[in-house]
């Protein structure tokens, strides 16, 4: 039996954008502080009642709860870095693949994860290095996937994919995706990759849009070591990780992924039911 936790301090993130996402952080607040919780928001938010975050609170946090969408809890991830604070994602958003507890369960889910009730599972974390030349420009993690896309260039990026050191192909296309399993039904699943059981000891790698019918995705274990790197020193691409804008990228640049030594840790009923949830998101298996 894992150890249970005694919470003390809980983290607040919500959708900025979202009208109602204030109230409900306001109210959770609330409710949390009357049972002697310590609470903290995002640094960059404002809670009445709450504590800006800071850098050195990071490590003592014992939960954050997310209100707000897929983007939101994606920001709360950025946010946690290294450490292994689990979260609890609650859905004020559309489709809600990561924040899949319901609104109207808000308290009802929080009361069962401070009474240990709820199952925290860890979910693997992509690395990505860029190197131009021997200097490294970026180092960072990705839960849901890294993208490399040719951005408002006019014509198609040309690069190798390298696994292990070994030549896999060169790929003429609008970009490529690298996807965990978690984020196996965001982009990758747009653009034709296979889902991935969340817990599964691997990664996949998805063209988007190749050139070639042949290209197909590719699934790698999680020892795999893969790299990227444009074929025409005139091309220019973008780099996105978990959905936002990390660095734009050239001929000199080489993209290092791999599996990260972090991870995430998520919050899930005991009963959650991984293909319940396909089907209710995204109407798997359902026919007409």
């Amino acid at each position: 039996m894992p150890a249970k936790t005694t919470y003390k301090k809980v983290a607040i993130v919500f959708r900025p954008d979202k009208a109602d996402a204030l109230k409900y952080a306001i109210k959770t607040c609330d409710w949390l502080k009357a049972r002697k919780l310590k609470v903290f928001s995002h640094p960059k938010q404002n809670i009445k009642g709450a504590k800006k975050l800071k850098p050195t609170d990071l490590k003592s946090m014992d939960l954050y709860i997310v209100l707000g969408g897929d983007g939101t809890y994606l920001e709360a991830v950025r946010l946690i870095g290294k450490h292994k604070t689990p979260i609890l994602g609650v859905n004020l958003g559309s489709l809600g693949f990561l924040t899949e507890i319901r609104i109207e369960n808000l308290f009802e889910s929080i009361e069962k994860v401070l009474k240990n009730k709820m199952e925290e599972r860890p979910r693997s974390l992509l690395q990505v290095i860029v190197k131009r030349g021997t200097k490294t420009i970026l180092k960072e993690n990705a839960l849901n996937d890294i993208v490399v896309e040719r951005g408002d260039m006019s014509q198609l990026i040309n690069l190798n994919i390298e696994h292990n050191g070994l030549l896999v192909s060169p790929l003429k296309a609008d970009g490529i995706i690298i996807s965990t399993p978690t984020g196996s039904t965001a982009y990758n699943l747009a653009a034709g990759g296979p889902i991935l059981f969340p817990y599964l000891n691997a990664f996949v790698v998805t063209p988007i849009a190749p050139h070639s019918l042949t290209t197909r995705p590719i699934i790698f274990p999680d020892t795999a070591d893969i790299s990227l790197k444009l074929n025409n020193p005139k091309h220019r691409a973008l780099l996105t990780i978990d959905g936002k804008m990390a660095s734009k990228l050239n001929a000199k640049d080489k993209i290092l992924i791999s599996t990260s030594k972090y991870s995430h840790h998520v919050l899930r009923e005991p009963k959650h039911n991984y293909f319940d949830l396909l089907r209710e998101k995204l109407k798997f298996g359902q026919r007409d």
